[in-house]
Order: C-alpha cells, then structure tokens, then sequence
C-alpha cells in the first residue's frame, strides 16, 4: 500500500466526520465526502507537494458544502417564486402545484426562462438584466412581463405553448 493510500485511509473517517457536523446528516455527509473524494482525485495533478493533503482536502469538502447549499438555497428562492409562500414543510398541495409550476418553467423558451432566473431567482436589478442583454430597462421590463403571464398560463393550463411576439 502507498503512503498516499495510507494516509487517505486515515483521513477519510476525519472528514466524514466534518461532513456530519456540516450536513446533520449521515446519508449527506457520505455524499458530501464521496463528492470531494472524487474532485481531489481529479484535481490531483493540479495539487502543490508541498502543501498538506488533510488541509487541502478538508477545503475541497468545505467548498463541495458550501456549492451545494447555494444551489440549495436558489432551489427554495425559486419554488418561493413560483409558489409565492415559503412554508417548512411543503404540503402536497403545494409540491403538486410546485411541480406543475416547474414543468411550465420548463417548456417556457430559453429566453423567458433565462429572464426569469436572472430577476426572479438570482435576484438582478431590471437595469443589470438590460446592460447584459443590451437592450433598454423598458424592454426588459415587457418581456419580463410577458414571460411571467405565460408561465401564468403555462401552469394554469390555459395555453399548451407560449405565444411569441416577432420583433425586428
């Protein structure tokens, strides 16, 4: 056996433990450690010799942590948006009508979801949205407009496909 397995060996029950103290979670924790593993095992070439493989891969599980509670995060901002309550325990009404609200999400044109995201979930000012598209803050305005009565439709059932305006 190397002494890189050695010491991975004896580093290993160290983060799992870091990993149920983050995640409260022993199921998590395990996915949280694998997931790490499996991005130091990539990244190793890119590794310093000189720097210590405990410190190096408790940071790779910290960030693994950190990444995966934003997205979190932005999935409730977003189930918060669609549904417009933010309860702890969804009922399955709710996670009915969320999923429903996704799906509609979903068949929405890639230029209505990505407005939708960019004001919506990751919370961009109209004027930010407009710099990054290159149009004026009214237009951004309308489409966004436009883009939240079709998913409205999309999700009521209303419409089977949005309706597209043609613009020159």
């Amino acid at each position: 056996m190397s002494e890189f397995d050695e010491q991975l060996r004896e580093i290993i029950p160290r983060l799992r433990r870091f990993a149920v103290s983050l995640t409260r979670n022993s199921s998590s924790a395990d996915d949280l450690v694998q997931a790490s593993l499996e991005r130091a095992l990539s990244a190793w070439g890119a590794k310093r010799t000189d720097g210590d493989l405990r410190a190096w891969l408790f940071a790779i599980l910290y960030r693994q942590f950190l990444d995966a509670h934003r997205r979190a995060r932005r999935y409730a901002r977003m189930l918060e948006f669609f549904t417009g309550r933010e309860d702890a325990e969804p009922s399955v009404e709710r996670t009915v009508i969320a999923r429903s609200t996704l799906q509609a999400f979903d068949r929405l044109p890639t230029e209505q979801r990505a407005l939708l995201l960019m004001v919506s979930v990751e919370g961009l000012a109209y004027k930010e949205v407009a710099e990054i598209l290159g149009v004026p803050t009214g237009t951004v305005m309308s489409r966004l407009s436009r883009a939240r009565q079709a998913l409205r439709q999309l999700s009521d059932g209303e419409i089977s496909s949005p309706s597209l305006r043609i613009l020159k």
